[in-house]
């Protein structure tokens, strides 16, 4: 026959001192699937995602993440993608997600197994960027560089502000606008006098 346990209090203990025994026991048993996982190599999704890790080619990237390496012999010669968190001043392969607030600043031809890579840094004011690079919310482009980035072009970012030149193309905030042209800017592209609206 079955023997059945129930949990409860000490007698003459109120409802509380109950919902504290069932709360500790709930916490051991959590602590012990813990345990177990850790064990067995079953370790929390949640965990293991942190780290980063391999993925298979057309897995998705989680958001916060950046793919750093490739293996073209991966998943049985599908390819392999490692996934990691971004971080300021992180080389990603060709296609990896840029996260928000990042730019990128460098290029390197033959980085990622020679799929080319980016160099992915936090966005501030002053810095070189790639093209292609996401123009950060605030900032537009001042100047630009055509053998920058190892030979695909650089734009300069800066915050905006009253009685500032940029690019053709650069975004203009709100709040903002473009006055006066002058051909010579931008590293001989043109350039507009943005000042406050």
């Amino acid at each position: 026959m079955k023997r059945q346990f129930r949990l409860s209090a000490p007698s003459g203990a109120g409802p509380h001192a109950a919902s504290v025994v069932r709360r500790a026991v709930a916490a051991a048993l959590g602590a012990l699937a813990l345990i177990a996982a850790a064990l067995t190599g079953a370790a929390p999704a949640t965990a293991a995602a942190r780290a980063g890790g391999w993925s298979c080619s057309g897995a998705p990237v989680p958001d916060g993440y950046v793919i750093t390496a490739y293996d073209r012999n991966g998943c049985r010669g599908a390819g392999a993608w490692f996934q990691q968190p971004v971080q300021d001043g992180i080389w990603t392969c060709s296609g990896s997600p840029i996260v928000s607030g990042y730019v990128i600043t460098n290029y390197d031809r033959n980085g990622c197994s020679g799929i080319g890579a980016w160099y992915h840094q936090l966005a501030r004011d002053g810095r070189w960027t790639c093209a292609g690079s996401p123009i950060p919310s605030g900032y537009v482009t001042t100047n630009y560089n055509r053998t920058g980035c190892n030979g695909i072009g650089a734009w300069y970012h800066q915050l905006v502000r009253n009685g500032i030149w940029t690019c053709p193309g650069s975004p203009i905030p709100p709040g903002y606008r473009s006055t006066t042209y002058s051909a010579g800017g931008c590293g001989g592209l043109g350039a507009w006098y943005t000042v406050r609206a």
